[in-house]
């Protein structure tokens, strides 16, 4: 028995989604950061007023993982390494069967070549979640973005259904053939990505039971929706409406930004308040 309340009666009690609530940049949190002055102490975001953003604030647990249960870990990484980047991961069987699934161990590693990762985890030690095998044994798969207009179709499938069920047919969405590899990419995507298996690595437990495969793809071709990108081929978040995935049950919206320019040596190493930090971190070193 759950302790929990039926989903559907909890998500009543929410608020509509507000589909008005639109991509917006506004300034970072503290403006006027100095460098070698830490947390910026904005007294009103949580937290901040009671010091807990600060190298003393707060009191901390430590987690070894050899004491603590491998449910407990896996629930406190996945709500605390986040938001992360959702791969939806196409693939297909040596016999034709096609496989559609999240993965929220993905990202991306290498730009040159094109190189992205997405890891599994495994029902047993013997056995691999269908999407691995099928990608270890055909030696491709595709990866798509998932936004918020299909976020409800890419949820589906994440089902534990028996191998064999097909994941397209339950979420509705559409393969469309791809150009280099056998793996249909998703035809809602707005941005998907035809890979061949660069290389793959088991994971093994202190058992030295194999409990995961992480997967290097090399990128072969791009698709990116017109409408989302520029000459320069730069992808407009705002349009592309990405998921993120966060702890439990929970998916992320990107909606609001800031920007921050990434320092240059050059020009900052000749500010006097970079010279006092340096000066002051030398002290602390020798303490």
């Amino acid at each position: 028995m759950s302790r929990h309340p039926p989903f559907k009666q909890v998500e009543a009690t929410r608020p509509e989604f507000d589909a008005t609530v639109q991509w917006s940049t506004t300034k970072i949190p503290s403006p006027d950061w100095q460098p070698g002055t830490g947390a910026s102490g904005r007294q009103d975001l949580p937290g901040v007023k009671e010091g807990l953003w600060t190298a003393e604030g707060g009191s901390y647990k430590e987690i070894d993982p050899k004491e603590a249960s491998v449910g407990s870990i896996y629930k406190m990484m996945i709500s605390a390494v986040t938001p992360r980047p959702i791969g939806f991961i196409s693939s297909v069987s040596p016999s034709g069967s096609l496989n559609l699934a999240p993965f929220s161990y993905f990202n991306m590693v290498c730009h040159n070549p094109p190189i992205i990762s997405v890891s599994f985890t495994h029902p047993s030690p013997s056995e691999l979640k269908g999407t691995c095998e099928n990608i270890l044994n055909t030696k491709n798969f595709t990866a798509n973005i998932i936004s918020e207009p299909f976020v409800e179709a890419a949820n589906y499938t994440s089902i534990d259904a028996p191998k064999g069920v097909s994941e397209w047919a339950l979420s509705g969405l559409t393969p469309v053939k791809s150009k280099v590899v056998d793996s249909p990419r998703v035809g809602e995507s707005a941005f998907s990505m035809e890979c061949e298996l660069e290389h793959h690595h088991h994971i093994y437990n202190d058992a030295h039971e194999r409990t995961g495969t992480i997967v290097l793809g090399r990128v072969r071709l791009f698709h990116v929706r017109d409408d989302i990108i520029d000459d320069t081929l730069l992808v407009d978040t705002g349009k592309l409406m990405p998921v993120s995935r966060l702890g439990g049950i929970t998916y992320g919206r990107t909606t609001s930004t800031y920007e921050a320019p990434r320092p240059v040596w050059e020009k900052e190493s000749e500010k006097e308040e970079v010279k006092e930090a340096l000066r002051k971190g030398e002290q602390k070193a020798k303490v």
